[in-house]
């Protein structure tokens, strides 16, 4: 299913055509909780309610975070906080992974991305990708904590989005689509050949 239909879709509480519309145009003012569904849902507006939400699913990982991204946005996921939270996770847990799909990789690889550095020194357990070609591209970005948290957004290039610490039917949407695009996309190895 392409993403831009899964970002569409919304599990709050009304009537069918309601449920349908798409979440923006329901959106409450900025840093507003909504009461509905699991009752951590949050809209964000801003890059630093993005970053801090981000931070905030990252740190509540226990065993896999998956990260769809266009180019590894080092203002979210570059900062030492979020680097922090990545380390702790995969060097306290030998059973812990990161995985990280990328639709642009050309752009993180040639921004000396502090992730991407990250991720070459913890290879085992930091697990990098390209989507592959033939998948129709994406505009969107999320990051998934297990199988209830998560923080996405419609389009990767503004920072409008929603967090929610446990939803996990929505997390399963998005985890049935990473997972998808993850068994089609190409290691950091193939990434590396194709960029040179």
């Amino acid at each position: 299913m392409p993403m831009n239909l899964l970002l569409r879709q919304s599990d709050m509480a009304g009537n069918t055509e309601e449920r349908t519309k798409p979440i923006v145009d329901r959106v409450p003012g900025p840093g507003a909780d909504i009461s509905t569904g699991s009752g951590t849902r949050t809209i964000l507006t801003t890059m630093p309610e993005v970053r801090e939400a981000s931070l905030k699913v990252a740190k509540a990982a226990q065993r896999l975070l998956s990260i769809f991204t266009q180019d590894l946005e080092p203002l979210i996921y570059g900062e030492e906080p979020f680097l922090e939270a990545i380390k702790r996770l995969v060097l306290a847990r030998s059973y812990a992974k990161v995985r990280v799909l990328l639709a642009d990789p050309s752009r993180a690889m040639v921004d000396n991305n502090r992730f991407l550095a990250l991720a070459r020194r913890l290879t085992s357990c930091i697990d990098l990708r390209a989507m592959s070609p033939e998948y129709p591209a994406s505009a969107g970005a999320f990051i998934i904590a297990d199988d209830k948290a998560l923080v996405y957004r419609l389009q990767a290039d503004r920072w409008d989005g929603i967090s929610d610490m446990n939803d996990p039917a929505v997390v399963r949407r998005y985890l049935n689509f990473f997972d998808e695009v993850w068994q089609t996309s190409m290691q950091e190895s193939q990434m590396r050949q194709m960029l040179m």
